[in-house]
């Protein structure tokens, strides 16, 4: 990724058919729809993961077309409920918030030409820039749930940690809430050994300003809730749960 499965910041919008993208606007458009992931996209990851070489996806593309207008689906859905909480999302085109499927190559042994998952980030300006938002990775029996930041560069990094240092309490009440630690436990990432250059040793939060990323994940195993009726609640309020979080970092980085 870039959290997540070594996306890359280059990666553009797959472009979709009109009939997929007629078929969006017209289901997105019905405020009764429950929108799931369909238990076909879970099956051809499963047959992509067995055959990842592009004779078989382009004999086999248009499953990977049904797959990917139901991702585009999802994420309409999900950024009309996100949009509740957080306003920042409102109006996001769901195309531009699905990943591409495609493996950037070019400096990775494994020469496999296609990603094992299918994914979207919902953030202000859609997948990129990746500022604060909410990560939704479908993958056979690993999907999982995240926000957060990701791999700060060095300027967004140390303006966190600042933000940490002068406003301790506050980061503390967000990630050490009950509802946070039930759903996530402690915020996911690599960290530092040593204390980050400019912090003190004895500072309150110095365990938070060793961090590298500052990502909540939930992990969604269970494929059968993934593609039931009931994993678009608990996205969203997996979501909500997130956005807190997300407040601290925006304002961060601001």
């Amino acid at each position: 990724m870039l959290l997540y499965d070594n996306l890359t910041p280059q990666e553009t919008a797959t472009q979709m058919p009109n009939r997929f993208i007629r078929f969006r606007r017209i289901d997105t458009d019905r405020e009764e729809q429950n929108t799931m992931i369909d238990s076909s996209t879970l099956s051809f990851l499963k047959k992509l993961a067995k055959n990842n070489d592009r004779g078989w996806f382009q004999t086999n593309k248009k499953l990977y077309e049904d797959a990917h207008a139901n991702m585009v689906e999802f994420a309409g859905k999900m950024i009309g409920e996100i949009a509740k909480f957080d306003e920042a999302v409102y109006g996001l085109d769901p195309r531009k918030c699905v990943f591409r499927i495609y493996r950037d190559v070019r400096f990775s042994k494994d020469k496999s030409p296609y990603k094992i998952n299918l994914s979207l980030y919902i953030a202000p300006g859609g997948r990129k820039p990746v500022e604060p938002g909410y990560y939704f990775h479908v993958q056979p029996s690993a999907s999982f749930i995240a926000g957060g930041k990701h791999s700060p560069d060095s300027p967004e990094l140390l303006k966190i940690r600042n933000a940490i240092a002068r406003d301790c309490d506050e980061f503390v009440k967000v990630v050490e809430s009950k509802e946070f630690r039930e759903r996530f436990g402690e915020l996911r990432g690599e960290s530092l050994k040593t204390v980050p250059k400019g912090f003190e040793a004895d500072d309150p939060a110095i365990e938070y300003l060793k961090l590298k990323s500052f990502t909540a994940v939930t992990d969604v195993a269970d494929d059968k809730f993934l593609t039931s009726p009931d994993f678009s609640k608990h996205a969203a309020e997996t979501a909500r749960a997130i956005y807190p979080l997300n407040v601290f970092l925006r304002k961060a980085l601001a």
